[in-house]
């Protein structure tokens, strides 16, 4: 494919066509094909352009031998196995991660959203990194338990399940391959008893081990076989995505040819938030998808704050409580605690709610997604 597009790719560029945009859908591709391909459309055209032959080796397999094989291997016996284990994972999972949103969850998702960039700074990256070592941890493990401590500080719910993809490439035969592998797993974690961080990391840590025993079932073959309660208006199981890109990212370097990359706006959110995190060589950079549904700018900025300062909190004190690590800066703590008020007000806040009933008992008090309360209530 790469082959074919490139003999394209010049015809156009010989016919001064200088704009080159390349659209790949996810059915057929996946971050690692990305990087595959962009290696494999820069030895081919520096070698065209030379005069030489297609200077890429034959492929052992093709993706149809995958999809052969994974048919034939997961069945009996070993699908029964991967079966077992998510229909224990999975069994009562809440519905929903109730975080504080700007907006009622509308019944049918728009799927609009936004991003924002963020970047750790290389001191600290470094310090995740040592953490996980310490530990006996990756950090992608690190970050999803620092990501989970967030969620549940927002939430209050103890019992967090994110979702993650994975690349799904065990054997060495298929890491040349370009196609869809990817895989999406379930990462269910209780927080219950206030667990100091290096706690929760372990338990993380299993979690993560166990599920990527367990990859090889098609999350959409999960979906159809449990067949959770399903809910137009959020994703089953997860609604939250976390994403540690580390995988090498090649860069086009072509004989001749100066290449930009033109970013394309993103405009859109699969989920209510995905966080995605990237290696680079000054540090991990960051970007937060939300779902402009329901959150706005200003409460996706300050969720990012919170999680960098977070991330700060548990390089400095890894066996503090997470239920008291910090998360608010000097100034944010500063503006929580200074009072309005020039003297001390005279009333207790149920003294003011039992006047506010008296005065509107049947307006709206409280409401969440299902129901209702009014001030009378």
């Amino acid at each position: 494919s790469a082959d074919l597009l490139l003999r394209a790719t010049l015809y156009r560029i010989s016919s001064d066509e200088h704009v080159l945009q390349i659209v790949m859908h996810h059915i057929a591709s996946d971050g690692w094909s990305r990087s595959l391909f962009t290696q494999e459309l820069t030895i081919l055209y520096n070698a065209y352009v030379q005069g030489q032959s297609n200077p890429l080796p034959t492929l052992p397999l093709q993706y149809a031998d995958f999809a052969k094989w994974q048919r034939q291997w997961l069945t009996g016996d070993v699908l029964r196995s991967q079966l077992d284990y998510w229909e224990k994972q999975l069994s009562g999972v809440p519905p929903l991660l109730a975080l504080p949103t700007d907006y009622p969850r509308p019944l049918q998702p728009t799927y609009r959203g936004k991003r924002l960039s963020f970047r750790l700074p290389t001191k600290l990256t470094n310090q995740l990194k040592a953490l996980s070592q310490e530990n006996g941890a990756t950090l992608f493990m690190t970050l999803l338990a620092a990501f989970k401590t967030l969620l549940y500080r927002y939430s209050g719910q103890t019992d967090i399940v994110v979702g993650s993809p994975i690349a799904n490439r065990p054997q060495k035969e298929l890491e040349p391959l370009i196609g869809l592998f990817l895989n999406t797993l379930v990462l269910r974690s209780q927080l219950s008893g206030n667990p100091t961080f290096i706690e929760l990391l372990s338990r993380v840590k299993k979690t993560a081990l166990d599920a990527y025993a367990h990859q090889n079932l098609p999350f959409e073959q999960l979906l159809e076989t449990l067949q959770p309660a399903r809910d137009r208006s959020y994703f089953p199981w997860f609604q939250v995505l976390f994403v540690l890109q580390n995988t090498p990212q090649a860069e086009p370097a072509f004989t001749n040819l100066t290449i930009q990359k033109e970013p394309i706006p993103k405009t859109t959110a699969k989920f209510d938030i995905t966080l995605s995190m990237s290696e680079r060589a000054d540090g991990l950079n960051g970007v937060f998808e939300y779902s402009t549904d329901l959150f706005t700018t200003d409460s996706a900025e300050r969720m990012v704050a919170h999680f960098q300062m977070l991330l700060e909190s548990i390089v400095e004190q890894p066996k503090g409580a997470i239920a008291t690590l910090p998360l608010l800066r000097d100034t944010e703590q500063q503006q929580l605690t200074q009072s309005t008020f020039g003297t001390p007000p005279q009333h207790c806040i149920h003294h003011l709610f039992e006047l506010q009933a008296q005065k509107t008992p049947s307006a709206t008090a409280v409401e969440s997604v299902t129901t209702s309360l009014t001030y009378q209530a």
